[in-house]
């Protein structure tokens, strides 16, 4: 459809990556990795250089959040998926509400729901709807999604727990950049691959006072059986002491710790305002175009950090987006898969520059245009 179309050259972005996950790591992170040369890379995580770079993580958290000195930041491998058994396994004590909006709030109920021992409640919300949360009687554990990365929705308030409840929120694509009082949360936890600018691979945890003694009161009760991989005591006791229980991928822990120093440089607050502006440009280039449309109707629930955009049907944007791809030109914009809608799906995250939006809108405008 597109084969002989001419991009503009003032309409290619910089850098082409504008996916929703992994994340763009910046080149200059790389480059930052290489000049260790032999001194980080083939390290045991036991050591000072890897231990140093675990802290400065937990460091930088604890900074950029702004969160009470008594929370604990904990890290580990498999990912903030493997996070979801962990939780049900060792901080629901009865039951768990889980409020739910996407295809990975849905995974995450649907993991604790296979817990034998525990009750699930799902509270549930069509695709492309918003959904706080709110306390619910009987529930020991309020989880909640600060950014459903499958549809670009987020979280407008956090619920109001009690001092017997835990409020666990999943930031895993917007962690870092949505809005959020970590603060007022229990279990705030996120892989790096998106905002952080890392790897896949690494779950971060940041913990209250309530949920270590949570964790650590399930994990005294032998009668559940919790695999040494799963098991909270053995996280966080690693996280006290700036390591991991298992061995971590070192390239991924440099990547964060690398833009989390970036990130600290501006604050939460300001990166906040950065990322709103490029929402901004985006969901008014949406509301523009007689062709498009914000597939998040409700505005209070659109992401900051993932916008979800619907194209005219007489344009098929996966033409839009191979042409891109087999260009070199952009990677990464396609809807979510499940959704099965004609969607333009660009993310935001803080390493994704406002000129290169500009253009990217600019481009698409012209490419859909160009055929209507």
């Amino acid at each position: 459809m597109f084969d002989n179309y001419e991009i503009p050259q003032n309409l290619i972005p910089s850098d082409p990556r504008f996916g929703s996950g992994p994340s763009l790591v910046p080149v200059e992170y790389l480059s930052a990795l290489l000049k260790t040369g032999v001194h980080y890379m083939g390290t045991s995580h036991r050591k000072p250089a890897i231990k140093n770079v675990v802290k400065e993580i937990q460091d930088g958290l604890m900074k950029y959040f702004n969160v009470p000195s008594d929370y604990l930041v904990v890290l580990g491998n498999g990912g903030a998926t493997l996070l979801f058994d962990m939780i049900a396994l060792g901080i629901v004590e009865k039951k768990a509400t889980h409020f739910t909006c996407g295809e990975f709030s849905e995974k995450w109920f649907k993991s604790s729901k296979l817990v034998p021992w525990i009750e699930t409640e799902q509270v549930s919300v069509p695709f492309g709807k918003g959904i706080n949360g709110k306390s619910v009687s009987g529930s020991d554990l309020i989880a909640v999604t600060l950014n459903e990365t499958s549809t670009g929705v987020q979280l407008s308030a956090l619920p109001v727990v009690d001092a017997n409840t835990i409020l666990a929120v999943d930031a895993t694509s917007g962690g870092g950049q949505c809005p959020c009082d970590v603060s007022k949360t229990d279990i705030y936890f996120f892989s790096p691959q998106k905002v952080f600018a890392s790897d896949g691979g690494l779950w971060i945890a940041i913990m209250s006072p309530k949920a270590l003694a949570r964790a650590k009161k399930i994990a005294a009760d032998k009668s559940r059986y919790v695999p040494d991989i799963m098991n909270w005591t053995n996280a966080i006791t690693n996280g006290e002491s700036n390591q991991t229980y298992n061995t971590p991928a070192l390239a991924t822990l440099f990547f964060m710790n690398e833009q989390l120093k970036v990130m600290n440089l501006l604050g939460y607050e300001e990166v906040q305002k950065l990322a709103q502006r490029k929402a901004d440009l985006l969901y008014g280039w949406a509301e523009s175009k007689p062709y498009l449309s914000c597939y998040i109707e409700e505005k209070e629930f659109r992401s900051i950090a993932v916008a979800t955009i619907d194209v005219d049907s007489k344009v098929n944007v996966d033409d839009v987006i191979k042409f891109l791809e087999k260009k070199k030109v952009v990677y990464g914009i396609d809807g979510y898969r499940k959704l099965g809608r004609n969607q333009f799906r660009i993310s935001m995250f803080h390493n994704i520059s406002y000129s290169d939006l500009e253009k990217l809108t600019g481009l698409l405008s012209a490419m859909i245009e160009s055929k209507l």
